[in-house]
């Protein structure tokens, strides 16, 4: 089935290390468009852990599982005319493409959100980097398994540099503007 072509079918992909800010700008950029009068629907990877992904783990094969469930969901509502806003670490190129492949390429926005990995460990809310610096949890992005940045994103988003505001304007105007790839 082919994907309708209205101004808000998309697919904004928000990916980055733990603690960068996708979840908090993702929320952010669903309320601005809301405001402005643009429904969206919001996939976050820890939510969806929750139920559609609580029977995965977190070993490779795991989270490209993971990915992939999130891309046929967001495939869906595209199908239906949504703009997706998806918050997921997402740390390999090649589940980045595959989500873009299921997804629809001309739909899907990769919005790279820059963090160094210190700023990221200091933010730690959640006390993951602590417990896998301690060998409490294994192949944890940054510390023991890869995060490959993306090479070309549509959007690079610095969060140790811009707030969240300015952060989350920039998305904004991107997705407001038609911005794609």
């Amino acid at each position: 089935m082919s994907l309708p072509s209205p101004l808000n079918a998309r697919l904004v992909w928000l990916t980055g290390l733990s603690g960068a800010g996708k979840s908090t700008l993702a929320q952010a950029l669903q309320q601005q468009l809301r405001e402005a009068g643009r429904p969206s629907v919001l996939l976050d990877g820890d939510r969806l852990r929750q139920g559609l992904c609580a029977d995965l783990d977190f070993s490779p094969q795991g989270r490209r599982e993971n990915l992939r469930r999130a891309a046929e969901l967001s495939r869906l509502l595209l199908e239906q005319g949504q703009l997706v806003i998806a918050a997921f670490i997402s740390p390999l190129r090649s589940d980045r493409a595959m989500v873009r492949d299921i997804g629809g390429a001309p739909y899907f926005v990769e919005v790279f959100v820059r963090c160094p990995l210190a700023v990221c460990q200091a933010r730690d809310v959640k006390g993951l980097y602590k417990k896998a610096n301690s060998g409490q949890i294994a192949q944890f992005t940054g510390i023991s398994a890869p995060y490959e940045a993306p090479d070309t994103p549509a959007l690079m988003l610095d969060t140790e540099a811009a707030s969240v505001q300015a952060c989350s304007t920039a998305l904004l105007d991107h997705v407001l503007q038609g911005g794609s790839r």
